[in-house]
């Protein structure tokens, strides 16, 4: 459904971008945010997904600055290799991947013409929130459990727009403790918690739980709904 472009962040770095248009004229847009495993078919998948819905769905590649064409499937050794490349990533200089990002909203404002929404997955998630509370050009924000949410320079972070939270009550990367003190630092947030384990949305991994996956989906584009168009 959709096609890959090359996108250009602030300091001159081109990268690639998986973008889904919608029948008609777009409603909004949504930034879809990627796992450790790349823009993935998953991914895809998904970003494909807002489209159908209406949103012009924009998903960069926030690992194209350390290795680019990552597309890594779900076994234990892509698992290892999507989270090296994640350190690598987390290590670069900061902005790091944070400016590709921002070139990916600002893309999809003046493609969509409407407002933009960003939702992201496991580490998608944590730049999600990450995005909330530093970029701009975002009406709303939507992370699925962000490793490293709860932590405490996370959780010192202010978002500058509504959040809507989807996290999980057996999730090892987002433990239950976390989940309280982020809820009690961040009550403007709105959490919904699963029962299911890490990566629930995800159809192509073990964990997916097809009744958490459909309720937080039907969540978020109600949550979008509000915020985006």
């Amino acid at each position: 459904m959709g096609q890959f472009i090359d996108l250009t962040a602030a300091d001159g770095q081109t990268f690639p971008a998986y973008v889904a248009e919608p029948l008609g004229k777009p409603k909004g847009a949504v930034v879809v945010l990627q796992e450790i495993f790349g823009v993935n078919s998953h991914i895809r998948d998904v970003t494909d997904g807002y489209a159908r819905d209406g949103y012009l769905a924009v998903a960069p590649s926030t690992f194209h600055r350390v290795k680019p064409g990552v597309d890594l499937g779900y076994g234990d050794a892509d698992m290892q290799a999507g989270f090296a490349l994640k350190q690598a990533v987390e290590a670069l200089p900061a902005p790091g991947a944070m400016q590709d990002i921002q070139a990916a909203i600002d893309y999809a404002a003046k493609t969509s013409g409407g407002k933009v929404g960003i939702v992201g997955y496991c580490w998608g998630g944590l730049l999600t929130w990450r995005a909330a509370s530093t970029l701009k050009g975002l009406a709303a924000a939507a992370p699925y459990y962000g490793g490293g949410m709860t932590t405490p320079e996370e959780l010192a972070r202010q978002p500058q727009v509504p959040v809507q939270a989807h996290l999980s009550d057996r999730d090892q990367w987002v433990p239950m403790d976390g989940i309280e003190a982020f809820r009690k630092t961040h009550p403007a947030v709105e959490v919904f918690l699963y029962p299911a384990n890490h990566g629930f949305n995800c159809d192509q991994r073990g964990a997916y739980d097809a009744p958490s996956a459909k309720a937080a989906r039907e969540r978020v584009l109600a949550f979008f709904a509000r915020h985006v168009g």
